[in-house]
């Protein structure tokens, strides 16, 4: 597997976890509004989208490795 797939392969990954963490966030908070919770005690909806920006910060570096790799060979 070539570094350019495992990058892609990386990306996707790192930005689905994220989307996921952003859904719970939006439904621990939900559940909060109405009394209840997602995960209990363990992390609140502001962690989760802690964790999720700090994913999306990995995603957005390694796109902007692969348009410098991209430009360099153009």
């Amino acid at each position: 597997m070539s570094l350019d797939k495992l990058a892609s392969l990386v990306c996707r990954t790192l930005f689905v976890i994220a989307f996921l963490l952003l859904a719970l966030a939006v439904l621990e908070r939900l559940a909060i509004q109405f009394g209840y919770t997602v995960l209990g005690s363990s992390y609140g909806a502001g962690r989760l989208l802690e964790f999720a920006g700090i994913l999306l910060l990995f995603v957005i570096a390694l796109l902007l490795r692969q348009v410098r790799d991209h430009l360099k060979k153009a």
